[in-house]
């Protein structure tokens, strides 16, 4: 295998890695969430997750050298008959955690959130046009269609993304971006431009945003909606677009 086949291989074995990983995590969300209200033994799976964990941690190691993974010493972990109910929660958000750190670190070898924000922007891009009908007039018809192609690629909101949350604040100013992705550390801002005047305003906008979202967040993606008015499309990105993470997307109508 030469070099490049190699690096192929081990991205694909990081992700199948990932895959696992961002699996067990909803398998934990899942069981605590289907427990009976109240339920004070709705942590009792602790050993289970552990064991699963560990595996994970096992497989995981050759392909991150340098990282550090911890695992648990089973022989010492009591089974659920013989613990009470506030160490089960702890045996359990340990195993949690650990699974958050992997996911991290994963997620950083794979170099995961530039690549899923490279596959949405291609995606939206591919897509957008194509399901908007009519001539949009108002900058939430274009965000509602967004939304649909999101639900339509299996994104769910409140997990995958979240609409209008993620306010920035800094210096009596607020902003909340239209959409974030919040395991990309990602916000998505859409513009509509119907108008040579709306052009310039844009412009500044979305000067102004990028200032504002590099306090919270480390990549931007700016959905612009031209109905016909921007001549160079090039040009209009050229600027924006020198600030670190950022991505201009320009919708023709």
């Amino acid at each position: 295998m030469d070099g490049e086949e190699y690096v192929i291989e081990r991205k694909e074995q990081l992700r199948r890695l990932l895959s696992k990983t961002n699996a067990l995590i909803e398998a934990m969300r899942y069981s605590v969430n289907s427990a009976v209200a109240n339920d004070v033994w709705k942590y009792s799976s602790y050993k289970t997750f552990m064991v699963q964990y560990n595996d994970l941690a096992q497989e995981a190691a050759p392909f991150v050298p340098g990282q550090k993974l911890y695992g648990f010493d089973l022989n010492k972990v009591p089974g659920p008959a013989n613990t009470i109910a506030l160490q089960q929660k702890g045996y359990f958000d340990n195993t949690h955690s650990g699974l958050l750190v992997l996911k991290s670190i994963l997620e950083g070898e794979i170099g995961y959130a530039e690549d899923e924000t490279h596959k949405l922007a291609t995606f939206i891009q591919d897509n957008l046009r194509k399901a908007v009908h009519g001539i949009p007039e108002r900058e939430v018809e274009i965000q509602n269609c967004i939304e649909t192609l999101l639900i339509g690629r299996g994104m769910a909101k409140g997990i995958s993304y979240d609409r209008e949350t993620g306010r920035v604040k800094t210096s009596g100013k607020e902003c909340i971006p239209d959409f974030i992705f919040s395991d990309l550390k990602l916000c998505l801002e859409v513009k509509l431009v119907a108008t040579s005047e709306r052009l310039k305003e844009t412009v500044d906008e979305m000067n102004a945003d990028i200032r504002m979202y590099s306090k919270k967040y480390d990549r931007q993606l700016y959905v612009v909606y031209d109905r016909g008015v921007i001549r160079d499309t090039a040009e209009f990105k050229h600027d924006l677009e020198t600030a670190t993470g950022v991505t201009v997307l320009i919708v023709k109508h």
